[in-house]
């Protein structure tokens, strides 16, 4: 099969294509052909060489926690998945890929009335802010400051803290304003200032705040919000234990979140915004732009 993935650490350009053998699903596993995978800030990590707990060692390593494809092949013992259903799905790594394996209890059925961009960027965008707003108790009254608000992940962050009752502040360029005002947030600009420019609005800071950025954002974080448990970066994951904020714990992912997030897509109650497309041999293209920090919704790899 094709994939994409590198041999060394480093920038964008060490992202190649590879020619690797098709994964075979084992006893509770199901096989999915890819059809589009979600780029995101955690994929980026990896490739500059950050390794999450549990990631086997080796090279070549192929980035991609989320996808969203076809079932084609199912493992012995697994009943609730069936050839030829469209899945969205997650793993840790190995998505940016023509096939992935992974357990039937890592799939969910996909929406009819969800395109394969928008489902490709799906899982990743809805189960991180949903374990990030439950770990970091979002609730009625509090204040979140979500950084690079109007990305994949910080748009899907505002609309599930506004359902929750929460006052939300977004970062984010100017161009983006109007549109984080239409999911409810109230927008600031970041850069310099910004740390007044947050308390203008929250004289007595944030509760909590979800950092999509990382670096000055996440430093401002630290001054804005006394708890630091209720900051997790996105980002920042060479940081986070030393300056005592919090990244997604892997063990909190669950299928139910991403099932439960699919149907308020169905029903209209939670939109997701595909800024830009890529055919997965221009994985490096697509990670430059992820990297640049701007932009509204998801960058997606189309197999």
């Amino acid at each position: 099969m094709k994939a994409m993935g590198f041999d060394e650490p480093g920038g964008p350009d060490v992202l190649r294509p590879l020619e690797l053998p098709a994964p075979e699903p084992g006893p509770g596993e199901v096989r999915v052909r890819v059809r589009a995978a979600g780029v995101q800030p955690y994929d980026l990590a990896i490739r500059e060489g950050w390794t999450p707990p549990g990631t086997p060692e080796g090279f070549p390593r192929v980035p991609g926690n989320e996808f969203a494809g076809v079932v084609d092949e199912v493992g012995a013992g697994v009943a609730t998945v069936r050839p030829g259903e469209e899945v969205l799905g997650f793993c840790r790594l190995t998505a940016y890929a023509e096939y992935v394996v992974v357990p039937a209890d890592a799939v969910t059925a996909k929406p009819a009335s969800m395109p394969w961009d928008v489902a490709g960027g799906f899982p990743a965008a809805v189960m991180t802010p949903h374990i990030a707003l439950e770990e970091m108790a979002i609730g009625e009254g509090d204040t979140l400051l979500v950084h690079a608000a109007a990305g994949g992940v910080g748009t899907v962050a505002v609309q599930l803290a506004r359902i929750a009752g929460a006052t939300v502040i977004g970062t984010a360029r100017e161009a983006n304003h109007d549109y984080l005002r239409s999911l409810g947030a109230i927008p600031v600009t970041y850069g310099d200032g910004l740390e007044e420019r947050v308390r203008a609005l929250a004289p007595d800071g944030a509760d909590a705040a979800l950092d999509g950025a990382g670096g000055d954002a996440l430093d401002v974080s630290l001054d804005l919000v006394k708890d630091r448990t209720r900051i997790f970066t996105l980002v920042d994951h060479a940081r986070a234990a030393d300056l005592g904020v919090r990244t997604i714990p892997p063990t909190k992912r669950s299928v139910l979140r991403i099932a439960e997030a699919a149907r308020f897509y169905d029903e209209g109650r939670l939109c997701i915004h595909v800024r830009a497309s890529f055919p997965l041999e221009r994985a490096a293209d697509a990670h430059r732009e992820v990297a640049t920090g701007h932009g509204r919704g998801k960058v997606v790899l189309l197999t």
